[in-house]
């Protein structure tokens, strides 16, 4: 109370002191002037409180809905430290360090404002022992250090002294022979036995009584111990240590200490690059701290292993394989109980969420005889921890219920052991049918696992066929019964833990109910009556199967022909719709060609005045590669010769033929793939592509040459090639690949022969499950990046936001966020699915595209017999003018497709006789009359 009232004088006496102060302004405004401002400032302030007040109230009822909201605690600590609501503060980073190990900082300041309220003894032995808990969150130099030096404090209390040794001798045990920060324990050590030893000199001109003199000799020798053992250990500014030593020791240097100095200075320069890599790395380092794990590994010492995997994980506490890691040599090599118990405890703490640190959890406490009901009590913990999938929870109970088993004496009857592990199965099975699929939809154990471990101790530990039967029929009623797999379990249980008769009864009940392997089960029932049935048993089984494989085949059959009347259906509606397209585009045809015929007897008739036409511009037809009017002369449309055109002048002939033909087709050497890029998705509109992609792809390096595509009729296709000298700026312009240019983005990709290397995907994103990146849905179109990583960062530290976008650069509503550890994007996931952005409710998941369903190849060779031969022209094939000009509807099928059943071609007479014959070749005027009758 007297803290908390002596924090609350303090925010007054603040406030007072902001309250006299003059506003800035104009000096000579009066009085009046003063007053409007400080009563503006003290609205201002109480409209600030008020705020404050109101977010702390929300952020403690979104900490009673979860409490293992690990930004929302600290948000509130930091709310309550700037209002100076010191009992609500102590109140909150005590919850929070319940839940989770603190990170240096937040330790630090809470030690802070500690020791500032602590004044009588009663409060100093607190403050030691908030002290004690926070060294073991983390291995941190700093709050050893801290705690160190507010232990000299207490110098001057009975066993002051040995109490200081003690924190500095566990001090450098835990952080003594870190590399760079090491050296400052050390030298607080030593500058605290100094101090020690100039209280014990004599006064001047005293002789020291022979007490005194052991005394100094023993504070003497204290301090040269100090030295030796730190001149042994590679930190950072050894030789400055090692010159200080000579400077300070009257009595020469022991050849001992000088060799351990040299080795340790070895070992030094062998520690420095790795060292150097982690100040010169980015957070979180995990790649470099994991370079420095193996190299010391390699060195074998255990101290110096675990001391940087502590360092390692102070930095990346959210990290659960790293955890994993650490934990896995600690149960393996080190097998001390309270380090690996520690470890365990503040993995599971940091990541609570990762099921497999829970199980390992569960197993060291029963590795090192923890008490039963320690063990259930963080059981317990782990079922609130908040799994993220349904499989999760399936995995913590099978592994408590192992460690239940293990405790059970099954010579014995009935225990009071045995009874808690069938509770705990009949809770479980309640537990993922209750709780699990109430939240994900699923049970996470369809194929009830739990079920069927639980059968399998009643039958071969506790000799209880009854209660096994009963959990198989159980675990049949929930969807199995069609598995012909489960049908076996069962059997097989029942075959070596039964009787024959259970047996012969399980497997005519499979084979009445299989439905994806029958013939397997069949075959094993007749197994089971030609070795132990009867003649009886041996007929029943035959009819019995025979009738179930023909009733089988017989709904496989009607599958196959259901599926072969669909896929000829839709062979069918293909056909029309081809069918379709085919008489709409003769019919436009049919129709312009008249039209245009009306429009040339109009023009001759007012050539007759003298009028001047003017030249329309060209249009090229859509499958055709000649200009209309040349079609209509060439092909003769109305079966005689048409009205004869003014020619053209000269130069718009040559305009046209150059358009049409003088365009150089742009040809690519496939050897200078490795120094070309392939730019596609520009606008068709770009003035000058050449110039405007030369300036911006020479700041990948200097550009040889740049390729447009052009149409015939000269447009900017939207593509080019980009030529380099040197392969390195090829592969520097891949970076600047989907930038927007125009407006759109461009796609720039390797210049790759297909034709050559058919499986290369330009596709540069992965496709398989990334743990560490969401897939967002649901976004608003007018949602930005910015926006997104305003949402996305309140999470975790955001790498990257892609959001997604069609071919014209207009957004879809859906991004990718990818953040530092797959820790970060699970938090992430159960914080954000559901939030309204913009009014739009979003959906957050793991990223984990599905895999893109090739095509069958049933299909394929279809479509391949149903599609018109194409002559190959090189990578890009020949221009539209090569096309035929009869149209698709005329078009006859040289080769019928014979149809397919059951994987076997069948030629039917019938169908090879009613081959369509050879259209006979028609002239320009039977043509024409053949589209003029339509």
């Amino acid at each position: 109370m007297a803290a908390a009232a002596a924090g609350a004088e303090a925010v007054v006496a603040a406030e007072e002191e902001e309250e006299k102060r003059v506003p800035e302004g104009d000096p000579e405004s009066g009085g009046d002037s003063e007053d409007e401002g400080d009563s503006d400032s003290s609205a201002d302030g109480e409209d600030e409180e008020k705020e404050n007040e109101a977010e702390i109230q929300r952020l403690e009822e979104q900490l009673s809905i979860n409490a293992f909201d690990y930004n929302c605690h600290l948000d509130l600590i930091k709310l309550l430290r700037q209002e100076g609501e010191l009992v609500k503060l102590r109140r909150a980073r005590q919850k929070m360090s319940e839940l989770f190990p603190l990170t240096e900082e937040i330790w630090l300041d809470w030690l802070k404002d500690e020791i500032k309220m602590a004044s009588e003894s009663s409060e100093r032995e607190k403050v030691y022992e908030l002290f004690e808990r926070a060294v073991k969150d983390y291995i941190c130099p700093e709050i050893w250090l801290e705690y160190a030096q507010y232990s000299i404090g207490g110098i001057g209390q009975e066993g002051g002294i040995e109490r200081v040794r003690s924190i500095f001798e566990r001090a450098l045990t835990a952080v003594g022979l870190h590399v760079t920060k090491g050296t400052a324990l050390w030298e607080a050590y030593r500058e605290f036995e100094n101090a020690i030893l100039e209280t014990a000199q004599p006064a001047p001109g005293s002789v020291p009584s022979p007490e005194q003199q052991q005394m100094l000799c023993s504070q003497l020798e204290k301090i040269h111990t100090l030295f030796r053992r730190q001149l042994g250990i590679p930190l950072l500014d050894m030789e400055t240590s090692y010159a200080e030593y000579e400077e300070w020791s009257e009595d020469p240097i022991p050849e001992t200490t000088i060799k351990n100095y040299k080795k340790a200075l070895q070992q030094l320069e062998k520690c420095k690059p790795y060292e150097e890599a982690l100040l010169g790395a980015e957070t979180p380092k995990l790649a470099e701290y994991q370079a420095y794990i193996d190299f010391e590994m390699k060195a074998g010492d255990p101290a110096r292993i675990q001391l940087i995997y502590e360092r390692a994980l102070a930095e990346n506490c959210l990290v659960p394989d790293l955890w994993a890691r650490y934990n896995q040599y600690l149960d393996r090599q080190l097998k001390v109980k309270e380090l690996v118990l520690s470890a365990h405890d503040r993995a599971v703490r940091n990541c609570p969420w990762t099921v497999g640190l829970w199980i390992r959890y569960l197993l060291a406490m029963e590795r090192h005889r923890v008490d039963h009901s320690i063990i259930s009590e963080m059981f317990e913990k782990a079922l609130n921890a908040g799994f993220i999938q349904a499989t999760d929870y399936v995995e913590i109970w099978q592994a408590y219920l192992d460690y239940l088993r293990r405790r059970v004496d099954f010579t014995q009857d009935s225990s009071k052991e045995l009874e808690e592990l069938r509770s705990a199965f009949a809770r479980a099975v309640e537990y993922l049918k209750q709780e699990v699929e109430e939240r994900f939809s699923e049970s996470g154990d369809p194929s009830c696992t739990i079920m069927q471990n639980w059968a399998r101790i009643e039958a071969r530990l506790c000799n209880n066929m009854q209660k096994a039967r009963e959990l198989w029929d159980n675990i049949m009623t929930k969807g199995n019964a069609k598995y012909a797999n489960m049908w076996l379990e069962y059997y097989n249980l029942e075959r070596a833990h039964g009787d024959t008769q259970h047996c012969r009864k399980a497997l005519h009940r499979a084979v009445q109910c299989t439905s994806d392997y029958p013939e397997h089960v069949c075959e094993v029932l007749l197994t089971l009556e030609r070795i132990e049935g009867t003649l009886e048993d041996w007929d029943a089984a035959v009819q019995k199967t025979e009738n179930r494989l023909a009733r089988v085949n017989e709904q496989r059959a009607k599958a196959a022909e259901k599926e072969a009347a669909l896929a000829k259906l839709e062979e069918e509606k293909a056909e029309q719709r081809k069918q379709a397209r085919a008489e709409k585009k003769a019919s436009k045809k049919a129709k312009k060609a008249r039209t245009g015929d009306k429009r040339k007897a109009d023009d001759d008739d007012e050539g007759e005045w003298g009028q001047e036409e003017e030249e329309q511009p060209s249009k090229r037809h859509k499958g055709d590669g000649l200009l209309e009017e040349d079609m209509e002369v060439e092909m003769g449309l109305f079966g005689r010769s048409g009205p004869e055109k003014p020619d053209r002048p000269a130069n718009q002939k040559e305009k046209a033929t150059t358009s049409r033909k003088d365009i150089p087709k742009v040809l690519h050497d496939s050897s200078k793939d490795n120094v070309t890029v392939f730019v596609s998705n520009l606008s068709y509109n770009m003035a000058e592509p050449e110039v405007k992609l030369k300036e911006l792809f020479e700041s990948c390096g200097e550009v040889a040459e740049i390729r447009p595509v052009f149409s015939n009729k000269g447009m900017f296709r939207g593509y080019c090639y980009v030529e380099f000298k040197e392969e390195k700026s090829a592969l520097q312009a891949l970076a600047l690949d989907r930038q927007a240019v125009e407006g759109r983005p461009m796609f720039v990709s390797p210049c790759v022969d297909k034709n050559k290397h058919p499986d290369f995907k330009v596709f540069r994103y992965s496709t398989t499950l990334e743990k560490h990146k969401l897939f967002i849905s649901g976004l608003p179109f007018s949602c930005t990046k910015e926006e997104l990583e305003d949402v996305c960062k309140a999470h975790g530290n955001v790498k990257d936001i892609r959001l997604v976008t069609n071919r014209a650069g207009k957004p879809k509503g859906l991004a990718y966020v990818e953040y530092e550890n797959e820790a970060q994007a699970s938090q992430a996931v159960l914080k954000m699915d559901g939030l309204t952005v913009k009014e739009h409710v979003i959906k957050v998941m793991i990223s984990n595209p599905p895999l893109r369903k090739l095509p069958d190849k049933a299909e394929a060779g279809r479509a391949s017999q149903f599609a018109v031969p194409r002559q190959v022209y090189g990578a890009r094939g020949k221009g539209r003018t090569q096309l035929s000009m009869v149209p698709r509807a005329l078009q006859r099928q040289s080769n019928p497709v014979a149809k397919a059943e059951n994987g076997m071609v069948q030629n039917s007479p019938a169908a090879s006789s009613a081959l369509p014959e050879e259209p006979k070749k028609m002239s320009n005027a039977d043509f024409a009359k053949m589209l003029l009758k339509k």
